[in-house]
């Protein structure tokens, strides 16, 4: 498949005026180049594409930047993100029809992957949709988490199977809710597991049954990323505890561990050198911290600790809001991370519109 990314890639490339046309007709041609706002398609000129140019390399043909947020790649990388898809399978779907060409055959039916391991994790969030406009992005609403554009992540199940347990009678539940999926993946970007939410129909709460969260596959050490670690991270265990930072911190890569068993043996990037725990106020949060940096600074590794001032980040946000929220945790950071990831909320908001 990725041979055929390649050649997709070329194609669109030798036809790079008509992919803008078609997906940025907001924008115009200057020269050698096609602007426009964004890759949705928003009119301005921040976005340029080049629309000739060599095959490959520096100044190939195809090739586009957004000037306001750093943003780079090439053609198939613009379609996937002007209809915002995920799947690898589904943007060379989308350039083949542009195109005009045949779909290849499909691959053979796969056996069933055994209950709760890494390959059903697996095809669970490949079976899901990006979370943009779902009662998923709904429920992240409900509980303040906006921002969600790149959280990659994240993707949305209309109906999840949910398999009751003995607090579920069976004539009250049902077999399957809307689900908010996460990719749970190791240091390298593998995928290794899932954490479902089930949600209401409403897409405002949590669905009713006695387990709404729960994870599947290999969970030991790995985690929900939001952003690729180098030499800073932030760490917590709840995905909504971590999205709340993010909506202050959106450039700091962040993971939940998704419990506090799970965040106490976190693996950490080879490239490390400052690690950030958010820490739930309550005895286990307090235990998986400190077993954390422990451990972080036995390796050399700068451990600090991020507090909230009631039970969790969320809960934080939720009360006081995110200009509260934000200024709890620039007196929690190194002065030198300050100018480094906190932005102001209505700078932090402009750019995600």
């Amino acid at each position: 498949m990725r041979n055929d990314a390649s050649e997709l890639a070329q194609r669109l490339a030798r036809n790079a005026e008509a992919v803008c046309r078609h997906y940025l007709s907001n924008g115009r041609r200057e020269g050698r180049y096609w602007l426009v706002g964004d890759v949705e398609n928003t009119p301005g000129r921040s976005l340029y594409v080049r629309l000739k140019g060599t095959e490959s390399g520096k100044g190939a043909a195809g090739k586009w930047t957004d000037a306001a947020t750093g943003e780079h790649g090439d053609l198939l990388d613009l379609i996937a993100a002007n209809r915002r898809l995920d799947s690898l399978r589904d943007i060379l779907d989308e350039a083949r029809t542009f195109l005009s060409l045949p779909r290849p055959d499909p691959p053979p039916r796969q056996p069933p992957a055994p209950t709760g391991s890494p390959e059903a994790a697996r095809r669970l969030f490949a079976m899901s949709q990006p979370i943009a406009g779902t009662l998923a992005e709904a429920y992240l609403r409900s509980r303040a988490l906006t921002g969600l554009r790149n959280c990659t992540a994240l993707r949305f199940h209309p109906r999840c199977y949910y398999r009751g347990d003995e607090d579920d009678p069976r004539d009250r539940v049902r077999d399957a809710w809307p689900a908010l999926i996460a990719a749970v993946t190791d240091l390298a970007g593998t995928q290794t597991g899932a954490h479902r939410t089930w949600l209401d129909l409403s897409g405002q709460d949590k669905a009713p049954v006695s387990t709404p969260r729960r994870a599947m596959g290999h969970l030991l050490g790995h985690g929900v990323r939001f952003g690729v670690a180098d030499d800073e991270l932030a760490a917590g265990e709840g995905i909504e505890t971590m999205l709340s930072l993010r909506r202050v911190m959106p450039t700091l890569p962040m993971v939940a561990a998704l419990s506090a068993n799970h965040l106490a043996v976190l693996l950490f990037p080879p490239t490390l050198r400052r690690l950030y725990l958010a820490r739930d106020n309550d005895a286990a949060g307090h235990g998986a911290v400190a077993a954390l940096a422990e451990r972080a600074t036995s390796v050399g590794i700068e451990a600090l600790t991020l507090e909230p001032r009631l039970g969790d980040f969320n809960e934080d946000l939720r009360t006081f809001g995110p200009e509260a929220l934000a200024a709890a945790v620039r007196l929690q950071l190194a002065p030198e991370d300050v100018a480094r990831f906190v932005r102001s909320i209505s700078a932090i908001e402009a750019a995600a519109l």
